[in-house]
C-alpha cells in the first residue's frame, strides 16, 4: 500500500493534517500518533482521530489555556496521553479585559468566516477588528453576511462592507439552506479549516448545522434575536471542532461582544492598504497623519481619494492597539513584560 492510497493517511489529511505537519514528526515519534484538538475546557481536552474523538489525558505540568482547538498534539496510541503539541501555520487570539495573556481562539484555520447579519448588528467598524485579526494571523478573512433571506436587497449590506479591505470577498446567504454549502464551497474542501466568528445572533449555529449536516439532538443549539436592536442570545458556550459534510472542517466559537485591538503588528496595515501605501511618501517618517506639514495621506483626503472615515478609524484602532499591546522593558537579559498601558 503506497502512502497515496493509505485510508489513514487520507483520513488524517481530511481533519487538516498537511506537509507543513508531517515535517515536525521526528523519528524518535513514529510510535506516536498525530490528532487534532477538538474541545478544550479548563481541566480536559478531548481531540479527534480519523477514527474517533478521544478524551486526551494530560500532563501535571501543563495548562490547557496553551491549546487552542485546532491545534495538532502528538500522543502516546495506548494511554492517550498527550506528548507535545507541533507548531501551528496560524494562530487566532485575542486579548481580553484584564487577561494578561492573549486567549487563544482557534489554530491552524485556512479561511475566518466573519458572520454578520443583513439588519442592525451590521457593524462596520466591529467588522475591521475581525479583519484585523485574521490578517494578523494570516488567515484569509470572508464577510458572510447572513439572513440576506430576510430583506429584500442583500446588496444594500454588501456594499456597507465591500470596501473595508482591499480585494475582500463577500458572500449573502440564508445560513438555514441547502445553499449555503454551495455559496461557502470554495473554502470547506476537503483538508481545509474554516472558523466561524460574529456577535451572537447573526445565525453562526445555523451555518454550522447547514456545514456539518447535524439534526436533531447532535445540532447545535440555535436562538433568535430581539426585534428592538437585532441583538442576539449566546448559543454556543465552548469552541469545538467539527467535520463539514463533503469535506474540511470547522471550528464553531461563542459570539464575541468586545473584540479589543491588541498585539498586532501587520493586521492594520494590511486592513488600511490605501493607508499604508501612501505614508512613505510623507515628508516626516514619523508621520501621525494628523496635523504635520507634507502629509500625503492628508493631501489624499483633501483631494478626496482617502475616505477620512477611514483615516479617523485608522486612526482609533491604531492608538487602541499601542494602548493595549504590552512592551519589554528593562535591561537586556533581564527584561520584563509591561503591562498595556489601560484598555479602551
Amino acid at each position: 500500500m503506497t502512502p497515496d492510497t493509505d485510508p489513514h493517511r487520507l483520513n488524517l489529511a481530511a481533519l487538516g493534517w498537511s506537509p507543513f505537519f508531517a515535517a515536525q514528526i521526528a523519528p524518535e515519534d513514529a510510535h506516536l500518533q498525530p490528532v487534532r484538538i477538538s474541545n478544550v475546557h479548563r481541566a480536559r481536552m478531548s481531540a479527534q482521530s480519523p477514527a474517533e474523538t478521544l478524551r486526551l489525558m494530560l500532563p501535571h505540568h501543563i495548562s490547557t489555556a496553551d491549546y487552542a482547538v485546532g491545534d495538532w498534539v502528538l500522543i502516546e496510541p495506548e494511554t492517550t496521553l498527550l506528548v507535545r503539541r507541533l507548531e501551528r501555520n496560524s494562530l487566532l487570539q485575542r486579548r481580553t479585559e484584564g487577561g494578561r495573556v492573549p486567549q487563544l481562539i482557534a489554530a491552524n484555520v485556512d479561511t475566518l468566516f466573519i458572520a454578520t447579519s443583513c439588519n442592525e448588528d451590521l457593524n462596520p467598524a466591529r467588522l475591521e477588528r475581525y479583519l484585523a485579526m485574521a490578517n494578523e494571523a494570516g488567515t484569509h478573512p470572508v464577510i458572510v453576511l447572513t439572513k440576506a433571506d430576510k430583506v429584500e436587497d442583500p446588496a444594500f449590506w454588501r456594499d456597507q462592507v465591500t470596501g473595508l479591505q482591499r480585494g475582500l470577498e463577500v458572500v449573502t446567504l440564508d445560513a438555514t439552506s441547502e445553499s449555503a454549502r454551495a455559496v461557502l464551497a470554495p473554502w470547506c474542501g476537503a483538508g481545509q479549516t474554516v472558523a466561524l466568528v460574529g456577535s451572537s445572533g447573526v445565525g453562526k449555529s445555523s451555518l454550522l448545522n447547514t456545514l456539518t449536516g447535524k439534526t436533531g439532538e447532535e445540532a447545535q443549539l440555535t436562538g433568535g434575536i430581539r426585534e428592538a436592536d437585532a441583538k442576539g442570545r449566546h448559543t454556543t458556550t465552548s469552541r469545538s471542532l467539527h467535520a463539514i459534510t463533503g469535506g474540511g472542517t470547522v471550528i464553531d466559537t461563542p459570539g464575541i461582544r468586545t473584540l479589543h485591538v491588541s498585539d498586532l503588528s501587520v493586521g492594520l496595515d494590511v486592513l488600511f492598504t490605501e493607508i499604508t501605501e501612501l505614508a512613505p511618501d510623507c515628508r516626516f517618517r514619523d508621520c501621525t497623519h494628523a496635523h504635520e506639514p507634507g502629509c500625503a495621506v492628508q493631501a489624499a483626503v483633501k483631494a478626496g481619494t482617502l475616505d477620512p472615515a477611514r483615516l479617523e478609524r485608522w486612526r482609533k484602532l491604531s492608538e487602541e492597539n499601542i494602548s493595549n499591546t504590552p512592551v519589554m522593558t528593562g535591561p537586556r537579559g533581564n527584561r520584563k513584560v509591561k503591562a498595556p498601558s489601560g484598555r479602551r
